[in-house]
């Protein structure tokens, strides 16, 4: 009986842990999240994520935390891996996105890590992560026509002590150009 409970109380674990990309540092701000994108597939959360990152050549999008620059580092199946460079070239983190399609909806698992030494990060692993699945109904500009019109709702957020996940800080240049 003991075997059976401790066997329910690892797989009940596993299946809501994310999938974090790691970090060279020991000590490092981490955050991650999970998101639930209604009226979307997850092929679709995928293709926006990526026309996004692919945008940033063709200005069709840029990052509006500071103009950082995302690069896919691997794709396959239910995974995405990303690195974003703050816009200023001095740090560097790394992403995990996975995905699950429910009924009608998405699910979206996504944890981002400092590659650097650092505790007090102004949000911005929090941010790396929004900044790819956020809607319109948040601030954000979809690029691909089944981006738009998505409801998308985080059911939890973490970030590390010293790490923070302040929305309002995610759309700093975003913010920054409409003031005339």
């Amino acid at each position: 009986m003991a075997v059976r409970l401790a066997l329910a109380v690892l797989s009940a674990g596993s299946a809501l842990a994310h999938t974090c990309p790691g970090s060279g540092s020991y000590i490092h701000a981490k955050s991650e999240t999970t998101v639930t994108v209604g009226k979307a597939t997850c092929k679709a959360v995928q293709d926006e994520m990526l026309a996004r990152v692919n945008g940033q050549e063709s200005k069709a999008w840029h990052d509006p935390h500071n103009n950082g620059h995302y690069t896919l580092l691997s794709q396959g199946g239910s995974q995405l891996d990303f690195s974003r460079k703050t816009g200023n070239g001095q740090f560097t983190d790394k992403l995990t996105f996975t995905f699950k399609d429910e009924t009608d909806s998405c699910e979206v698992s996504g944890c981002s890590e400092s590659q650097g030494m650092s505790v007090g990060d102004f949000s911005t692993n929090y941010c790396n992560l929004r900044m790819l699945y956020c809607g319109s109904g948040e601030g954000c500009h979809p690029v691909t026509k089944d981006g738009q019109g998505v409801s998308v709702k985080e059911t939890k957020v973490t970030s590390s002590v010293g790490a923070s996940h302040d929305p309002s800080a995610c759309l700093k240049t975003a913010a920054a150009s409409l003031v005339v």
